[in-house]
């Protein structure tokens, strides 16, 4: 466990925004972690803890301890004929893990593929696409208490999850690190959902007739390519935005005012309203400004094309935020951390 010195955080954030942090640590164990607080450092500075970096916005440099979570491996902790419960490092690729599953047959994430960032920072958010969300999966949490470096274990309902949300982001927002994940898979009999109608189309496309989990995950990956920028090609961090949710009153008076206006059915009788809709009805959808803008694809995700600040992307959303509020008087969300 070493501590570095104005490391450049280029290499750790999906948007590519040129940063520094003033002291910068990989943890790779739980036993690096209980060293690292017992440094001056560590006690003295402020920190933040970093995943695959895919959902946070530098607004500059970071004066302060970076702890870049790298914690690895993949133990199965529980099996029998129907299900496979495995405890996964909260450094693991988000991504390579869910392909690890498909070529096992393990069902319950494909849906998930694609998603950029790794498996600590998946319930941190609730992470979810195309009708799955990760609560749907996990067993338990476990996490390191930032302060005494305790490891305390939360179980899938003590989590709180909701759409985009966890306790991690609320109550213990800055206390906790999340170490490794214990979700649940089946190994037979899976639930496939294809509900969402981009899904089905792609099936048909691509000719499948027997659903399987290789091919529901082929799918998705095909239609987030066509939709999503590629971070390596194009700096984003995915969707920067949450979509926003009404109560079933509101959405009746909105769809009075905008006919055309998309919902669906969410939690507690509300409705779902597609933020990308939103924003691309105001006009942003395809818009350039200098190095930055709002990717021609997917209203949802603005990009660095090259060399963008971190306090141009937040400008450009805060003004987004802004002329969707003024004509729907909806307040959009990010779904990013911006530092």
């Amino acid at each position: 466990m070493v501590i570095q010195e104005q490391t450049d955080l280029l290499p750790y954030n999906t948007f590519k925004i040129q940063a520094k942090a003033k002291y910068f640590v990989s943890i790779r164990t739980e036993q690096d972690f209980l060293e690292l607080i017992q440094t001056p450092i560590y006690k003295t500075e402020k920190n933040i803890v970093l995943g695959g970096g895919s959902n946070i916005l530098l607004t500059g440099d970071f004066d302060g301890l970076v702890i870049k979570m790298d914690i690895k491996g993949i133990q199965t902790v529980a099996e029998d004929d129907d299900t496979i419960t495995l405890k996964v490092g909260g450094g693991e690729t988000w991504h390579s893990f869910v392909m690890h599953c498909v070529s096992n047959n393990w069902g319950g994430i494909e849906n998930l593929s694609l998603i950029p960032g790794t498996i600590g920072a998946a319930p941190l958010q609730n992470i979810g696409a195309y009708g799955v969300e990760i609560k749907d999966v996990i067993k338990n949490v476990s996490t390191l208490d930032l302060q005494t470096g305790d490891i305390v274990v939360f179980t899938n309902e003590e989590c709180a999850f909701g759409y985009r949300e966890s306790i991690f982001k609320q109550k213990y927002k800055g206390k906790k690190i999340i170490s490794s994940v214990t979700l649940t898979l089946t190994k037979k009999n899976h639930h496939f959902n294809t509900a969402y109608g981009a899904i089905q189309d792609t099936l048909k496309q691509q000719g499948v007739h027997d659903l399987s989990i290789q091919s529901i995950s082929r799918a998705v990956i095909t239609i987030r390519q066509q939709k999503l920028p590629d971070p390596s090609q194009i700096g984003n961090a995915g969707s920067f935005f949450k979509n926003p949710t009404v109560t079933a009153e509101r959405y009746d008076s909105l769809k009075k005012q905008h006919p055309e206006i998309p919902g669906y059915s969410s939690e507690n009788q509300h409705v779902k309203i597609p933020a990308a809709w939103l924003i691309e009805s105001c006009g942003w959808k395809g818009k350039t400004f200098n190095n930055i803008g709002v990717h021609a694809h997917q209203a949802l995700v603005l990009v660095n094309y090259k060399n963008g600040t971190g306090e141009e992307i937040w400008k450009l959303a805060k003004e987004i935020i802004s002329s969707v509020k003024e004509k729907f008087g909806i307040e959009l969300q990010p779904e990013v951390n911006v530092l």
